[in-house]
């Protein structure tokens, strides 16, 4: 593995890591072995138990004493209060950067859309990217920084898989860049709403949750 420039082994693993793991490779509650991974990357055991560290902060692994490192499992409760925030704060984004996303803008998330994924891993990079370079339009990189946090944690791997929900989430995804084009900042939070909405219903799917085990928080506000 050869090294990015301006990164350390650390963040090397790190990013490798959690590519896996959203992206399905690591299941959920598999065993990181630490010097299974210091062969993988090359390295001696301190980068590998830092990076470990660090994906424990973010949520994506736990360490239990005796039973060393793992993948970490879903917890329903957890995703359904990361999506209540997660449904404010980037309608809130994609409302105030829709006046400052310019025609070039637009024709460049038209093209991320259009670009064709190879495997599940590149389907998540596309749309983290098309969503990023809306987010990043906000003005405000505090708020952006907050977003990519939440969607470092979330369990994109459970719905990559869903041929019905990745067909939904390319029409939902242009009906935001058709309300932004339209000038229409609050069509286009809406239509983010709606988008985050489905893509959490979908998880609830994939969770395997009963009737109202994992219901739309904002079904109370109604």
């Amino acid at each position: 593995m050869s090294a990015a420039q301006g990164t350390t082994k650390r963040d090397q693993i790190v990013d490798a890591l959690r590519r896996d793991i959203l992206a399905g490779e690591l299941a959920r509650g598999v065993p990181l072995r630490q010097d299974e991974l210091a062969r993988r990357f090359g390295t001696s055991i301190t980068p590998v138990r830092e990076a470990l560290s660090v994906l424990s902060a973010e949520g994506l692994v736990v360490a239990e004493h005796n039973r060393g490192v793992r993948v970490a499992g879903v917890d329903p409760a957890e995703v359904a209060a990361t999506y209540v925030v997660r449904r404010l704060t980037e309608s809130y984004a994609v409302r105030r950067a829709a006046p400052r996303i310019s025609p070039r803008d637009l024709a460049r998330a038209r093209a991320v859309l259009d670009r064709p994924a190879a495997d599940p891993a590149a389907a998540r990079e596309r749309n983290r990217e098309f969503h990023f370079l809306l987010y990043d339009r906000c003005g405000l990189p505090a708020l952006t920084g907050r977003i990519a946090a939440m969607w470092q944690a979330f369990p994109w791997d459970l719905t990559l898989h869903d041929d019905d929900r990745a067909a939904a989430s390319r029409a939902e995804h242009e009906a935001i860049l058709d309300a932004i084009a339209a000038g229409d900042p609050d069509g286009a939070a809406a239509a983010t709403e709606h988008h985050v909405a489905r893509g959490f219903a979908s998880l609830a799917r994939a969770l395997g949750t009963d009737a109202g085990a994992v219901t739309d928080p904002f079904d109370d506000l109604d």
